[in-house]
């Protein structure tokens, strides 16, 4: 009897480790996730960041918006949402200028959804700094004040930023997200968008639980 319950205490003692390691085995890195080779600095360093590549011409980005932006709404207080948008050739950069002052100019949530609507729902031809003006002027915004912003130092700034940031991250196409500057999440590996927030969730976890205590 004695020797019975000495197994089966041990038995016990073994069961909160193998959950631990279920748990670290249910997304595995080169599967369902990549570790990219150097660190890349996140914009919060008291935060676990998760940071959104995409582009407004992208139709799997335009899918996945209503997925991220529920999942988004309902991250704790210890994750910081960000967005990067690509820019793979100089065609794009006019899309990543409107992201950047739609920011700048505090009309995001409209525009955000006002420009990937125009190019994929309306099918309109989005291609230039007149093209990005009809929107912010629908949405409220000044000419004027559009135009000083969209051509600013400070959006080039934001601009170049990005593309150091996606290059640092080796992204391969759209839409893709990088948890704490560390691993690279698409829907390649994942099957979707479901997949990839799926992922998201486990890694947060992952980086949560090797933060130092207070």
């Amino acid at each position: 009897m004695i020797i019975f319950l000495r197994r089966l205490t041990f038995l016990l003692f073994l069961l909160p480790a193998a959950a631990c390691q279920a748990q670290d085995d249910k997304y595995v890195e080169g599967v369902h996730y990549e570790l990219l080779p150097q660190v890349v600095r996140t914009a919060n360093a008291n935060k676990i960041e998760v940071n959104e590549l995409f582009s407004y011409h992208c139709g799997h980005c335009y899918s996945f918006q209503s997925q991220v932006h529920a999942w988004r709404d309902a991250l704790p207080d210890d994750v910081d949402f960000q967005r990067t948008h690509v820019v793979w050739n100089s065609g794009m950069e006019v899309y990543a200028r409107a992201y950047y002052s739609a920011l700048t100019l505090d009309v995001f949530e409209p525009l955000h959804t006002a420009i990937f609507e125009a190019i994929h729902l309306r099918k309109k031809a989005v291609r230039s700094e007149g093209d990005v003006r009809q929107l912010f002027v629908a949405q409220g915004v000044d000419a004027e004040r559009f135009k000083r912003t969209f051509n600013s130092f400070g959006i080039t700034s934001m601009l170049n930023q990005g593309k150091a940031r996606a290059s640092a991250y080796r992204s391969k196409g759209t839409p893709e997200m990088v948890v704490n500057g560390k691993y690279r999440i698409s829907m390649r590996m994942n099957g979707g968008g479901a997949g990839m927030l799926d992922v998201a969730n486990f890694l947060i976890a992952k980086e949560r639980q090797q933060k130092p205590t207070p």
